[in-house]
Order: C-alpha cells, then sequence, then structure tokens
C-alpha cells in the first residue's frame, strides 16, 4: 500500500528519488472510526500523519480551526515542538498514512522545501511556493508548441535573383532573411539568406548587381514542425549556432521562427499583443489585440508565472491599448491638453481578467475642449466595451460628465471627497488615489492627485471614516465555515471582499495619512515599511498574501472562463489543493491580524 503513496501533494512533491525511498521505507496505515481521536494534547506525537480518505477535524477548545481532506498532512508542528497543542477527531471514517518521526527528521535536514512547506511562517513557505513556481516556469514553457510563439513571414526568392534585389526586399520588407529556392540543382533545394551574409556578399568581389543570391545561400534548411515543443526548437538553434529555424506544416511552410522571438516568449507572452497595438490603425485591429490578452494571461498562469509579473504586463499592455483607442478617437490638440487616466485594479497594476471600467479626464485649465467633447468621451467608452471591458455601473467613466473636468474643478471636487465625506464621496476617493495616467499629460494627475495629500495629514477623523470601510466586510465566521465545510455546495468564498478589499484598502489608508505619492499596493507596502510605518515582517507577509490571493482568484475565474461562466470573483475552497488550503487560512489569519492593526491606528472602534 505504501507504494501507492501520492507524491505529487505538497510537501511531497519536491523530494528527491532517494528521499521518496526513506518515506516509503517508513510510512504505515492507520484505520479510525468516526469520532475516534487522533492526537490530542497529552499525547507524546510520533508520526506525521497523511489522510488518504476522510476528513479530520482540528479543535481548539470548542473551535474548529481547520479541516484536513484526502491528500493533506497533520501535524508537523506538533512533532518539531515535541507536543501536541490541539486536538485531531476523525470526522467519519479515517484512513491514513503514518510517516516515523525519525523519517521526518531526516527530510526536514536534507530538503529545505520540504522543511518550508511543512513547517515556516506564512512569509517563509509562501516564499517556497514562489521559488517552486518559477523554478517550474521555464520548463512549463519549453513545453509549448512552436506555433504558439510569434513565427515571422515567410519570403521566398529565386537563387538567380541577384543580391542588389534580394538587399532591396530586405529593407523594404523590414526583414532579416529570405528562403532561396534552387530549382538547377537536383533534386531542387530551398536555403535561406540573411543579413548576416551581406557582408562576404560585398567582399566577393563580384558585382552585386550580377551576384545570384543562390551563391551565398545557406543550404539545407534547418526546420522543425509546428507542433514541435518550443525546447526542440531552442536545442536545434543552439546545436546549430543558428538564429532562426523555418516552421513546417508537414511540407509546407507556414513561417520562421527567430531566436529574438524564441527568447521573448520564453519571457514573457506579451511581446506579440504589443506588436500589434503599436501597428493597429483602426479599432478593430485594436479589438483584435485585446481579445489575445485573456489567452495571454492563461498561457502565464498555466506556466507558473508569478501573479504579480502577470498583472504588471497586463498594465502596460491595457495602458497601450486605452492609450492607442484614445488617439485614435480623440483629436490631438484635445490629448496634449488633457489626462487620461485609470483606477482601481487597473491603476495599482492588480488587474487580471477584464473588469469594468473605471477611467477619467483630467483638462488643462484656460483649454476650450472640442464641442464634441461629449461625443467622443461616449465613443470612447463604447470602443473600451467593444474590447470586452464592460461600462462600469456606478458610471465611474470619461463618457460621464463627473468624470471629466478642467484641472482645478477636479481638484476642488477631490478635495471635497475628502473633507465632506459620505459614503459614496468616500467610495470616489479611494478609486482616485489608485489612479494611473495612460495617455496625455501625466503632471495634471500629478496635481490632482497633490491636492488631495496636502489635505490628508490634517484631517484624522476624517482619514478614520476614510478607512472605517474596512470593517465593511470579513467580520463575519462565515468565510471560516466555508473554508472548512465539508461538502457544502453553496461554500463559495468571496476572495475580494474576505481578503483583497480590507488588505488593499487598509494600506491605501495608510499611504493616503503618510501622503504617499504611490498608487500600487506592494510600493505602498515597500514605502510604509521604509518609513516605520510598518514593520518589515508584516510588509513582507501582507505582500505575499496579496500575490497568493490574486493567485487563487485568478485561477477561479480562468476556470469559470473555460466553462462558459461569467467571472464571479468567488472561489470554491474544496476545488484548493492542501497546500493552497492550509496557506489561504493562514492568509486570511494574516488579514484580519493587519485589520486589529488598522482599529488600533485609526480608533476604529470609537467610532
Amino acid at each position: 500500500m505504501p507504494d501507492a503513496f501520492n507524491f505529487s501533494a505538497s510537501p511531497f512533491d519536491c523530494l528527491t528519488p532517494d528521499e521518496r525511498r526513506l518515506v516509503r521505507h517508513s510510512v504505515d496505515l492507520g484505520y479510525y472510526r468516526e469520532g475516534e481521536t487522533l492526537l490530542a494534547p497529552g499525547m507524546a506525537p510520533t508520526h506525521l500523519f497523511v489522510v488518504i480518505k476522510g476528513h479530520v477535524a482540528q479543535w481548539d477548545g470548542e473551535e474548529l480551526v481547520a479541516t484536513f481532506g484526502p491528500d493533506d498532512c497533520f501535524d508537523g508542528r506538533a512533532l518539531l515542538a515535541g507536543k501536541v497543542s490541539d486536538r485531531f477527531v476523525a470526522a467519519g471514517e479515517v484512513v491514513a498514512y503514518e510517516l516515523k518521526q525519525q523519517a521526518v527528521t531526516e527530510l526536514i535536514a536534507s530538503n529545505a522545501g520540504f522543511s518550508a512547506l511543512l513547517f515556516a511562517d506564512l512569509g517563509q513557505r509562501l516564499g517556497a511556493l514562489s521559488r517552486r513556481q518559477d523554478q517550474h516556469q521555464l520548463q512549463a514553457l519549453t513545453l509549448a508548441r512552436v506555433d504558439e510563439a510569434y513565427l515571422r513571414p515567410a519570403r521566398e526568392v529565386d537563387a538567380r535573383d541577384d543580391i542588389v534585389s534580394v538587399a532591396r526586399i530586405l529593407h523594404t520588407e523590414r526583414t532579416h532573411n529570405v528562403l532561396v529556392r534552387d530549382v538547377s540543382s537536383d533534386p531542387p533545394r530551398l536555403g535561406i539568406f540573411t543579413v548576416a551574409r551581406l557582408a562576404p556578399a560585398i567582399l566577393d568581389g563580384r558585382p552585386l548587381d550580377e551576384l545570384p543570391v543562390g551563391d551565398l545561400a545557406d543550404y539545407p534548411l534547418l526546420t522543425v514542425q509546428r507542433s514541435d515543443q518550443i525546447g526542440d526548437a531552442m536545442t536545434l538553434m543552439l546545436s546549430h549556432r543558428a538564429h532562426r529555424v523555418v516552421v513546417l506544416d508537414g511540407q509546407l511552410i507556414v513561417g520562421v521562427l527567430e531566436a529574438l522571438d524564441l527568447f521573448s516568449f520564453l519571457s514573457n507572452h506579451s511581446h506579440l499583443i504589443s506588436v500589434q497595438i503599436e501597428q493597429a490603425r483602426d479599432l478593430a485591429a485594436l479589438s483584435q489585440a485585446a481579445a489575445q490578452i485573456t489567452r495571454m494571461i492563461t498561457l502565464m498562469q498555466r506556466s507558473g508565472m508569478r501573479v504579480t509579473l502577470i498583472a504588471k504586463l497586463v498594465q502596460q499592455l491595457n495602458a497601450q491599448l486605452f492609450e492607442r483607442a484614445w488617439q485614435m478617437i480623440a483629436p490631438p490638440e484635445l490629448v496634449a491638453n488633457s489626462c487620461l487616466f485609470v483606477m482601481g485594479s487597473e491603476g495599482r497594476g492588480e488587474q487580471l481578467l477584464k473588469t469594468d471600467q473605471d477611467n477619467g479626464l483630467i483638462l488643462r485649465d484656460g483649454y476650450a475642449p472640442p464641442v464634441e467633447l461629449g461625443a467622443i468621451c461616449e465613443r470612447f467608452s463604447q470602443a473600451l466595451a467593444s474590447f470586452g471591458y464592460p461600462e462600469c455601473p456606478g458610471r465611474i467613466m470619461v463618457s460621464n460628465p463627473d468624470w471629466r473636468a478642467p484641472l482645478a474643478d477636479f481638484s476642488r471636487q477631490a478635495r471635497e471627497w475628502l473633507i465632506l465625506p459620505d459614503p459614496d464621496s468616500l467610495m470616489k476617493l479611494a478609486i482616485f488615489m489608485d489612479a494611473h495616467a495612460v495617455c496625455g499629460d501625466a503632471e495634471l494627475l500629478r496635481q490632482a492627485r497633490e491636492a488631495v495629500l496636502a489635505l490628508a495629514p490634517d484631517n484624522q477623523l476624517v482619514l478614520g471614516r476614510f478607512a472605517s470601510v474596512i470593517t465593511a466586510f470579513g467580520e463575519s465566521q462565515g468565510w471560516w465555515n466555508k473554508l472548512f465545510s465539508l461538502g457544502d455546495a453553496d461554500a463559495g468564498l468571496d476572495l475580494k471582499k474576505e481578503g483583497i478589499f480590507p488588505l488593499v484598502h487598509g494600506i491605501r489608508s495608510l499611504a493616503l495619512a503618510r501622503r504617499l505619492a504611490e498608487t500600487g499596493t506592494a510600493a505602498r507596502i515597500a514605502a510604509l515599511v521604509a518609513d516605520g510605518t510598518l514593520d518589515a515582517k508584516m510588509g513582507s507577509e501582507l505582500t505575499d498574501c496579496l500575490s497568493f490571493f490574486m493567485g487563487l482568484k485568478l485561477k477561479a475565474g480562468l476556470a469559470e472562463l473555460d466553462t462558459g461562466r461569467a467571472v464571479s470573483g468567488r472561489i470554491d475552497p474544496a476545488k484548493l489543493s492542501a497546500l493552497e488550503r492550509d496557506l489561504l487560512k493562514d492568509t486570511l489569519a494574516a488579514v484580519k491580524r493587519f485589520k486589529a492593526l488598522l482599529r488600533l491606528r485609526f480608533h476604529l472602534d470609537a467610532m
């Protein structure tokens, strides 16, 4: 039976072959009836338990603090401490592996990753998980198909064409190579001529307008099939010291894979979309580029790329997309005398899948905008909607006159949100504090933000009201019950309400109080740690928590899209891995501790 041990489950998936053999030789099977106690205070811990069948409930006194199901393991901390703190009870019939303490001790000593995932604090465990994802990322990408990378068109010339004619093609078509077909050889052959062969052509001595390109082409072609793996193409290039390979579909040439495009693919998938946006000449072409962003996100997530890096790339692509769309729709004079900006998670660089539009427009004081400004802004909002970014239900868009105004008017309005707060004003202020310029004069946005920050430190009561919004969500134990429910069909957890929002808004409140100009949550945390507002350990923990939440939310959202459902923002704890459930419990607890700190800092219990 131990031969069936599941080494794909964390933390055992990081073991070496020798370490796996140690586990197999050191594990026994245990059977427990419903209600039977596996561990309890006063008992000496001798094994690490790994559940095979059933569920085990962990109780701290009368409080349920965790539930362990198949492939979950416990209680490593008891082994490390030498004593049991909580009670572990079979919630139904349970079958479990029992790994001997001596084997666990040897694994801790030999494998730092195993130790970190099993015993370390939250920050170290999240860090270990991140390092494992980094190690898997390149491997996963090299297993992708060749035709998932950017293939350049293949241009073909006759071997009898002269070098001058070929050079003209290279220049006008902005390509670095042409395929050379030589029908006079027996059998006919196909080669390649690149810009690197121009120097030998000049040194050949024959007139360039009489020198056949076939005399200097390289034969035979290096080829791969479009269904081959990226890793195969990379190996072929390296072994032949080549900078490109020709891609075939059977015998048909479908394109050329350049080394630059291959390595751009391995580093990220945004290269092609950025090129498409840059080269777009109309809104229809931009729409095609926008449609590729979700596919890019899917590929990156499945490859194991860090979610924070994915979010930054998405922010850059969206900003580039919005900028090009605005430049196509708005006249140049309006673009030059205004600042188009995005807000909310898009402004913070924490947005992944497409969500509601949150944008605004600040006009330069004294500038007279076109009389058709409203129609221009309406067309822009409609264009974004056609790209897949739905209109904001609260009408926080440039098509709403309330979100486009001269600098002086906009600054006055933003100050009123701060000094005359009501729930609606506080919501608008929170969204605006995350604003990020995407087109036009960014100085206009900076000045409007400075108008708010200048008032912030002198309004402690208002800052408290601003921060108090964190108490609107996640105050009950509902998330805890959903996390540990056993087979509850309605156990979906709104991760934004329970974890992301209180973390993000709490950091936003501290940043406002400290007059920080940063807009991203991670950047704000770093600045708050630097000025002593947060200690380094909590700052690192909160940064890791946000990344973990974003990763879970993205994974759940992509799963919903795969099944044709709308993205709900909810996650199902039952579908998480054992490690993910354990980390979710710890990250939500970390947010709870942070909220307690905010209550003290802003005196929220007195409000």
